[in-house]
């Protein structure tokens, strides 16, 4: 009768809060250039400084519409008033949808995160820097290339 080998598969390792493989950085940590670019020291920041801006803007968001629906004037019998609460409204909105697209762009950084192609140039794959991403946390592109996107749309605007 001949053998049968069976394959056993590993499962892959996932980190636990008592496993080391779990990096824990200080509140006051801030990445260096001395450190390998985009080590788990660098992610781990970047993450927790993603959620953090994505918790806030949703909190924010959450008391702007709460707070809007409270101020109801437009049934003031005044007409001035209700142009003008209409004009306050809108911009409200405005801001809201605003950063409704930001926390979208943060979800899309955390996802880089997870991947492992944050920190990196969308286009270019080289790496964006940290005094940009310390600046602009949410960037996709390297400045070189962020510059060159933006001068072709200048040039299409002009057209």
């Amino acid at each position: 009768m001949p053998k049968t080998s069976k394959v056993v598969k590993k499962k892959p390792k996932i980190p636990t809060k008592n496993s080391p493989s779990v990096i824990k950085i200080s509140k006051n940590y801030i990445p260096k250039d001395t450190e390998k670019y985009m080590c788990d020291k660098h992610k781990v920041f970047f993450k927790m400084k993603l959620q953090e801006w994505k918790k806030e803007l949703v909190k924010a968001n959450n008391e702007a519409l709460y707070n809007g629906s409270m101020d109801d004037n437009s049934i003031s019998a005044d007409i001035v008033d209700q142009a003008s609460s209409y004009t306050d409204k809108t911009v409200e909105l405005k801001a809201i949808n605003r950063q409704i697209k930001l926390i979208s762009k943060i979800d899309k950084a955390l996802i880089r995160i997870k991947d492992g192609t944050y920190g990196y140039c969308a286009e270019t794959a080289e790496p964006i820097g940290l005094k940009r991403l310390m600046a602009r946390p949410i960037a996709e592109l390297c400045i070189a290339a962020q510059e060159k996107h933006e001068k072709e749309e200048k040039v299409y605007a002009d057209d």
